[in-house]
């Protein structure tokens, strides 16, 4: 399975209510797929507010960005957790909503060893036919998954691919070592470039919400062996990659990139408790950034 090299972890769009805005959440995958040029999407990834979207929301989710991407651009399902079970539980679920991968997170909070890790992820794989895509987040998570763990878990025939936020460095060694077949996607707008350097092959993004179009043309780029001209456009896009998690102090993922959208007419309203929108200041911060876009 090719994913693409710019994918988008999309957010929930909510109405006033917070419930599921779907007529919006259908103007949003056109955006992404048409204006953005996002080769995938990831639903209901942390960007779309995982930990407090139910089960069935997730189900209807997928099923929803299916039939809305017919085949335009491969949906991938946010299906981890810190519970093996039910993650293989809903992994299966999600198979059954004609979704093209699988992003599994690393479990959160119980802190398992690297072996627990490796179970784990082994576990819910074998639980699914569809390519699994590991997610790496010490940030969020509490513990890393070492290179060495990633790369045991490479020969697994179904796991793919890996979303690696931890280092630069941990982005070199999976990609020196990973086995044909394997990728590495940064997970770090920032990083994006520079882990495209050191062998990664695409980025799962944020920022492509507001400004994919110009990501595809640097990776494009870089590919094509202008690093002049793809060094230019990350430059150019540098304040909107930090603006987005530092605006001016950090804010949690989604709530700035949704303030920004509704800013640009995309009504996807606000977060869901315990996220909260964006201060008076951070708002201001976040539209001066765009101004100067």
């Amino acid at each position: 399975m090719d994913f693409g090299r710019l994918i988008t972890a999309m957010v929930t769009p909510f109405d006033q209510n917070g419930e599921i805005n779907w007529d919006e959440t259908a103007r949003l995958i056109e955006h992404l797929i048409v204006e953005q040029k996002s080769d995938s999407l990831v639903i209901a990834g942390t960007t779309g507010e995982s930990p407090t979207l139910r089960e069935e929301e997730k189900l209807e989710l997928f099923k929803f960005a299916v039939k809305q991407a017919d085949g335009r651009s491969k949906i991938i399902a946010g299906t981890g957790s810190n519970d093996t079970a039910h993650s293989a539980e809903l992994t299966k679920k999600a198979e059954s909503c004609g979704v093209d991968g699988i992003l599994l997170v690393a479990p959160y909070y119980n802190k398992p060893n690297q072996e627990g890790l490796y179970q784990h992820f082994k576990a819910i794989a074998e639980a699914t036919s569809l390519p699994v895509m590991l997610y790496n987040v010490p940030g969020r998570t509490g513990i890393s998954l070492s290179t060495a763990t990633t790369l045991r878990l490479a020969e697994i025939p179904n796991i793919v691919a890996t979303k690696e936020c931890a280092s630069i460095d941990q982005v070199t060694g999976i990609a020196a070592g990973a086995p044909d077949g394997f990728i590495v996607y940064s997970g770090d707008d920032s990083a994006a470039l520079p882990a495209l350097a050191v062998g990664a092959y695409g980025i799962v993004s944020v920022a492509s919400h507001i400004a994919g179009a110009r990501m595809k043309d640097m990776i494009q780029a870089y590919v094509e062996g202008n690093v002049k001209e793809a060094a230019k456009l990350h430059q150019s896009l540098f304040p909107l990659f930090k603006g987005l998690f530092e605006c001016p102090d950090p804010l949690p993922n989604p709530a700035a990139v949704k303030f920004a959208l509704n800013e640009r007419g995309y009504q996807v309203g606000g977060v869901r408790l315990p996220l909260v929108s964006p201060s008076e200041n951070e708002a201001a911060f976040i539209r001066k950034m765009l101004s100067s876009l």
